[in-house]
């Protein structure tokens, strides 16, 4: 396991590793045999590697759950909600200034000076971006577009919603930590029964 040594250590620090996070780890987790070989090592752990349905972002998951690993998934799903609505709300607006009915995937392109251009020229869209700045998930106290909009991004790249490759451009890629976060509501919902507003599920999500 040395030479998968760099891999492990990134799973086991809670990464999501997709081909815009970390291309090369991306790669070797598409090899069964090296996944087979991961899971083995990580069985007394009680941890093995999932993946997006469309196998877009792997991460690691609980091999068996318990009342104790459930209640950690109760956990997580605490904090998945305190920061879905506000992401999602962000991700309806990048639809609506780029003109778009298609979601940010990974791999996606966002030039920050462009939305910000563009949402400067629109009241509505000005009036949006404030009330989603100011969400305590992404706090801002700023008052203009260009803070609001850079402080969101901020926030986005800290938790792995979006990497910035280059730190003196605004321009950004999405990664597939945001597939996976719609997957582990759905999973949580869905098998773990752990009660959610129907019509916010559905609706918010979808």
């Amino acid at each position: 396991m040395i030479q998968f040594r760099p891999l492990l250590e990134t799973l086991l620090a809670g990464q999501f590793i997709c081909p815009v996070s970390a291309p090369e780890h991306y790669k070797k987790l598409q090899d069964i045999a090296i996944r087979e070989a991961i899971d083995d090592y990580l069985q007394p752990l009680n941890r093995r590697v999932a993946s997006s349905d469309d196998e877009s972002v792997y991460f690691l998951a609980y091999r068996d759950i318990d009342n104790n690993e459930r209640d950690l998934l109760k956990q997580q799903l605490s904090v998945v909600m305190s920061s879905l609505l506000p992401l999602l709300e962000w991700l309806t607006y990048v639809q609506e200034v780029q003109g778009s009915d298609g979601a940010l995937s990974a791999g996606d392109t966002l030039k920050l000076q462009e939305l910000i251009l563009k949402t400067e020229d629109n009241p509505s869209l000005r009036q949006r971006l404030q009330a989603l700045a100011t969400d305590k998930f992404f706090n801002s106290q700023a008052d203009s577009v260009d803070a609001q909009a850079r402080q969101i991004a901020k926030r986005l790249v800290e938790h792995g919603y979006l990497l910035q490759p280059h730190k003196e451009r605004l321009y950004f890629q999405v990664t597939g930590k945001i597939d996976y976060l719609i997957e582990l509501v759905r999973f949580i919902k869905d098998e773990e029964n752990i009660p959610l507003s129907e019509e916010q599920v559905q609706e918010d999500l979808f």
